[in-house]
């Protein structure tokens, strides 16, 4: 595809490049409009809400990622001393406060999270002239626009002089700004495959759907139980990587009419309770150069399509099951921490 755009001369196919302007940063939560907002608000009936976030110290340990940590939660300092449970009359004999304050060393995708559009790039000639570059969604470019402190030149790695540390595009405080707020549908897979670990492809999907008569809409936040979030709180703190992944579901990232139709749902948001939305690792692919997470490849980079991960989503789940309902009002802004690649969550369902 040929373009004016200031970026790129050649987009993927199939993908959402341009589609809402040359300096989009924000992907398909431009379908977030006023309407699909008080579409999410017809689904309140009863003004009970739902805690959609685990614990941010869940699931515990780094044995599901060895580069994510726990949070480090400690008091600030007021010279020497602690800043926790401080009574100020150690400065001020005339004063009656106590005082609390504390900080946090914080790994943003830990616990329940968004990836933002800046979390995955590829590989892809978005010159077109032969040449393959590392680019993320919109074409926004590696080691300028999100650049790290060293960039990847030759077969090694050399000091980043073009541009500071961090995404100076695509940041999470972009989607902060928005503040996530929709009609969320609940698409529940541990109903219809229980703790097997099956690997959900497209017909598995619609017959999910079909049976629970769950339609998905242009703009909607699509949620996926799979009784994840319930099996690593029971581990408390303690996860069984093994157990985790052999027993709950996830999407089959290779399956390419499953990926046509999260692009011809509209969907805003794929989220779930396990821990990448889709199988990690994915299944084998024949290409000689492939992506590793497919389905973040086609939903952040082609699509600007946002992934929500390690969301507490069963109890909503019980619920609109009993109800036998599949839609409610979904709210779920991340930090608006500006050049972040990703953030933590608690989000909150209303039905």
């Amino acid at each position: 595809m040929t373009t004016t755009q200031p970026r790129w001369t050649r987009r993927p196919e199939g993908s959402t490049w341009g589609d809402w302007g040359p300096d989009d940063q924000i992907g398909r939560l431009n379908l977030l409009t006023p309407a699909k907002v008080q579409q999410g608000i017809a689904e309140v009936r009863e003004g009970r809400s739902f805690c959609l976030s685990l614990p941010l110290d869940f699931p515990g340990g780094s044995v599901l990622n060895p580069r994510r940590s726990a949070p480090e939660l400690m008091p600030t300092k007021r010279g020497e001393r602690s800043n926790m449970a401080y009574p100020l009359r150690c400065d001020d004999p005339t004063s009656t406060d106590v005082m609390c304050d504390d900080r946090v060393l914080l790994t943003l995708q830990y616990s329940t999270q968004w990836d933002s559009l800046a979390h995955v790039g590829q590989m892809f000639d978005a010159d077109g002239d032969g040449v393959a570059e590392d680019v993320f969604y919109n074409g926004y470019r590696a080691d300028t626009d999100i650049a790290g402190p060293s960039m990847f030149r030759d077969g090694k790695f050399v000091p980043n002089d073009l541009a500071p540390p961090g995404a100076n595009r695509l940041g999470v405080e972009n989607m902060a700004a928005t503040c996530v707020q929709g009609r969320g549908v609940m698409i529940d897979l541990e109903a219809h495959f229980g703790r097997t670990g099956h690997i959900v492809g497209y017909d598995d999907l619609m017959r999910v759907m079909e049976a629970d008569n769950v339609e998905v809409e242009n703009g909607d936040l699509i949620c996926f139980r799979t009784g994840f979030d319930r099996l690593l709180l029971g581990m408390n703190r303690k996860p069984d990587a093994r157990a985790l992944f052999a027993s709950t579901s996830s999407l089959d990232g290779r399956d390419d009419r499953l990926l046509k139709w999260v692009t011809d749902s509209g969907a805003v948001a794929l989220i779930s309770d396990n821990y990448a939305v889709e199988a990690h690792p994915a299944r084998p692919c024949s290409d000689v150069l492939c992506s590793t997470l497919p389905l973040h490849a086609h939903c952040l980079f082609r699509l600007g399509c946002y992934l929500g991960e390690m969301w507490l989503l069963s109890d909503l789940a019980d619920y609109l099951r009993a109800a036998k309902r599949s839609r409610f009002l979904l709210t779920a802004p991340p930090l608006r921490l500006p050049g972040a690649v990703g953030s933590p969550a608690t989000p909150v369902a209303t039905v």
